[in-house]
């Protein structure tokens, strides 16, 4: 179970309860809290004022608070309702959290960086279902794009946009072509890889004018071993220089920045855009590495 329909089913429990207390039990509360203080009244009148209580008021007034009490259970149930809404709002149609857990986007993202993706730029989608209600922005090639892995979509996987419904995207001899266009490349210095603890050769890739690092070791063979068997695996063609893959309608191809050590299109096929969640676009967190704090393409 998903930690969106986890928080779904406590919007609905706590909503319920908040409806129930607003309708029924707050009334009776009120009710109670109405008939009390009469009655506190009533008895101070027949005591007289020599017997009566002196901090009256005060009295009056706890006895009205107790009686307007929520009960423990309604306590954590409706009172906890506008904080929990708001949570799941916030998450399901605006920003969502997510943390880092592998190398794949080298050096863009690293390990432990805490990231922010944004949920309404592609088209705002129905939670657990992800079902789009709105067109939003289209997806471009250069984007970081969070998305439900398509062998599994219990998981969430970050890679960036690299070809588009209707590209063909070649990646042979460790370079990247988008409709017979190389993609251009500039040598950067090396990249020192703390999680392989080593150097790294690093370039900066130019993807329709949005520019990122990336990480490619052109001793490492060009050739994809165990690519799965995908919808329109028929799109792609592997050789021993690499794979070209038609995008079909509908669908968009993804790699990761760390060329050499991602899981991504070119083994286990193409996103379809129902599986898209949202751009990463801000990592808000790293504890090994506060400098990390900002926004990244």
């Amino acid at each position: 179970m998903n930690f969106a329909l986890i928080l779904l089913i406590l919007v609905v429990l706590t909503g319920i309860a908040w409806v129930l207390d607003k309708l029924v039990f707050l009334p009776q509360r009120r009710r109670a809290a109405e008939a009390a203080v009469v009655e506190f009244d009533r008895q101070q009148e027949r005591v007289g004022e020599r017997f009566a209580d002196e901090n009256a008021t005060q009295t009056r007034a706890r006895l009205r608070d107790d009686k307007l009490r929520q009960p423990w259970w309604l306590e954590y149930t409706a009172s906890f309702f506008p904080v929990i809404l708001a949570v799941f709002v916030v998450r399901s149609f605006i920003i969502e959290p997510f943390k880092i857990p592998s190398g794949s986007m080298v050096p863009t993202l690293l390990v432990g960086d805490f990231i922010l993706v944004n949920k309404y730029e592609y088209g705002l989608r129905l939670p657990i279902t992800n079902t789009k209600l709105t067109n939003g922005s289209p997806l471009r090639r250069g984007d970081v794009v969070v998305f439900r892995y398509p062998k599994d979509e219990s998981v969430d996987y970050i890679k960036r946009v690299i070809g588009l419904p209707g590209d063909t995207v070649a990646y042979e001899d460790k370079k990247l072509t988008i409709n017979g266009k190389p993609v251009p490349e500039t040598p950067l210095p090396d990249y020192f890889d703390d999680e392989r603890i080593g150097y790294a050769k690093q370039f900066e890739e130019d993807l329709d004018g949005r520019k990122n690092a990336i990480l490619n070791n052109p001793q490492v063979p060009p050739f994809v071993v165990g690519a799965d068997d995908f919808p329109f695996r028929d799109n792609c063609n592997y050789n021993a220089q690499g794979v070209t893959c038609k995008v079909p309608p509908g669908n968009y191809f993804m790699m990761g920045d760390n060329r050499d050590n991602s899981a991504d299109s070119r083994y286990w096929g193409f996103v379809p855009d129902k599986n898209i969640v949202g751009r990463a676009f801000f990592i808000w967190m790293n504890f090994s590495n506060l400098k990390r704090i900002g926004s990244f393409q």
